[in-house]
């Protein structure tokens, strides 16, 4: 039997107007984890889709071998049939179902047409036990957390024999506990002879885990890399993904701090479908002009719903508290009320909520603020196309046209049309969840840069991040909430992860005190 479980040989896909991979080749040792990595819109998810069936043979060139044998997959249904299991970075999970019949989807265990669900309901329990996920088999979906779905979703791949699970972006929406057991079941996983291919922008995470990495940009195959080499760290996973040195992860930035110009005290906020549950109890920040301020909490702190819930009321019930602006109460009842008084909230969610991925750069840039290009009630497609191209160019989208559906962009290219879309409505206050959530390191550095020009132009930015070093390094201070709580605050000069972490795990407020 081949070492190599798999082999990719040349492997060309174009999409129109772009060439997405050009002669990619990739070879995987079995009973391994092998780790697939680079900048957004190197190749990565197109080249597992092309391995998992998603875009069949025939739709591209080259050649795939399986266990040593051809692979010329139709569909998805061939290639798991092969023992080929995809896992992508939004969860193909129905919210409604149970556990146990999300796992057996399209795949239910029945006699003569009808369903045994004991049958159903016992096979699904022993691949939980697997996977280390307890609850009940007839759990909904819906009533488990992201890190237990990623779960289900190993245990449905389970189910179907698999021998080569690929897992785009596992992490990306999981907290550091949740994250840390995921790795540690494709570590089981690997010793039971299942292969996996990991698509991950978190470097560290890739290096714990990973047999061999292989290194994709701009559609083409740089290197794969053994981890056992003492050689391979971050900095030369960096170098090789951009082309280039990042002297540093934060860029260098030399904070010019003006007067406080943003006030939230004592802010309140319901549940919006269980009204006696508080989400975010008497939370109180400010934010000076030309500062970078940072929240940092666990899953569940009440961050998101605490930005939202300034943001025009957009999530929440019975809110309650004062939000000033240079001094100035601010009434905001509706998203439209907040972008008028200079508020600005790039979602976490850019698929869901940040962008309409089925239109173009166009519209995306100028659908929060239309009125700036139009004039009695009837939109200036030239001023439109204006807008478009300048905006481009200053945040530096890579993409042949601002015709160009969102949807086509690569994660670092869209975070980039989200930023670009508020900072067009000229506001005072951006309010960033989750900025850099998904996209690579070279991306990354670039948002951070528009962050720092943003600030240099005396407007103030709320910086919400699951990444403590990534506040750390980018924040003037930093205010940490648990439960709902604002925990208290610190400076750049005194901030560490580990008095971060102490604040985020408190579980009663202490007055916003500063420490």
């Amino acid at each position: 039997m081949s070492e190599d479980i798999l082999r990719m040989r040349g492997i060309t896909k174009r999409f129109p107007g772009v060439l997405a991979l050009d002669g990619v080749d990739m070879r995987v040792k079995r009973a391994t984890i092998h780790a697939l990595v680079g900048e957004n819109g190197a190749g990565k998810s197109t080249l597992m889709k092309i391995l998992s069936g998603v875009y069949p043979h025939g739709e591209f060139e080259g050649e795939i071998e399986l266990d040593g044998a051809p692979a010329r997959f139709r569909g998805i249904r061939d290639s798991e049939h092969a023992g080929v299991v995809i896992i992508h970075q939004e969860l193909a999970l129905v919210p409604e179902l149970s556990i146990a019949e999300n796992i057996f989807l399209g795949n239910e265990q029945a006699k003569n047409g009808v369903i045994s669900w004991n049958h159903t309901n016992s096979e699904a329990a022993d691949l939980m036990e697997k996977v280390g996920l307890r609850d009940s088999p007839r759990t909904l979906v819906e009533q488990i957390g992201v890190g237990k779905q990623q779960l289900v979703e190993i245990a449905k791949a389970l189910s179907k024999e698999v021998k080569l699970l690929i897992l785009d972006e596992p992490t990306a929406a999981l907290n550091d506990s949740d994250s840390e057991n995921l790795l540690e079941l494709l570590k089981t996983l690997r010793e039971e002879g299942v292969t996996c291919i990991l698509i991950s922008h978190k470097l560290g995470e890739v290096l714990s885990v990973s047999d061999e990495i292989t290194i994709l940009r701009d559609g083409k195959t740089i290197e794969t890399l053994d981890t056992a080499d003492e050689a391979v760290d971050e900095d030369r996973l960096i170098k090789s993904m951009v082309g280039r040195d990042l002297e540093h992860l934060y860029p260098p930035h030399t904070p010019d701090i003006g007067e406080t110009f943003f006030e939230v005290e004592d802010w309140t906020v319901h549940h919006p479908e269980h009204r006696e549950r508080v989400v975010v109890h008497g939370a109180g920040l400010t934010v000076a002009r030309g500062e970078v301020v940072g929240l940092a909490g666990l899953m569940g702190a009440g961050r998101t719903e605490f930005a939202m819930s300034l943001f025009g009321r957009s999530w929440g019930a019975s809110i309650s508290g004062s939000a000033r602006l240079d001094g100035r109460e601010l009434r905001l009842r509706s998203v439209a009320d907040a972008i008028e008084a200079g508020l600005a909230y790039a979602t976490e969610d850019r698929k869901q909520f940040g962008l309409h991925l089925d239109y173009d750069l166009q519209q995306n840039f100028t659908l929060a603020g239309l009125a700036k290009v139009s004039k009695g009630g009837v939109v200036d497609l030239n001023k439109i196309t204006a807008v478009s191209e300048r905006l481009r160019g200053e945040f530096g989208v890579k993409t042949p046209s601002v015709q160009q559906l969102a949807g086509n962009l690569s994660g670092g290219n869209q975070q980039k049309v989200v930023l670009g879309k508020w900072v067009f409505t000229e506001p005072e206050l951006l309010i960033l969840d989750e900025p850099t959530r998904g996209i690579d390191v070279g991306a990354k550095y670039e948002i951070y840069e528009l962050i720092h020009e943003l600030v240099d132009q005396g407007k103030g930015v709320l910086m919400i991040s699951s990444e403590l070093p990534e506040l750390l390094g980018m924040c003037d201070r930093i205010y940490a909430m648990s439960a709902g709580h604002i925990t208290g605050q610190v400076d750049r000069e005194n901030a560490t992860q580990e008095e971060l972490m102490r604040l985020m795990t408190l579980e009663t407020a202490r007055g916003g005190v500063e420490l």
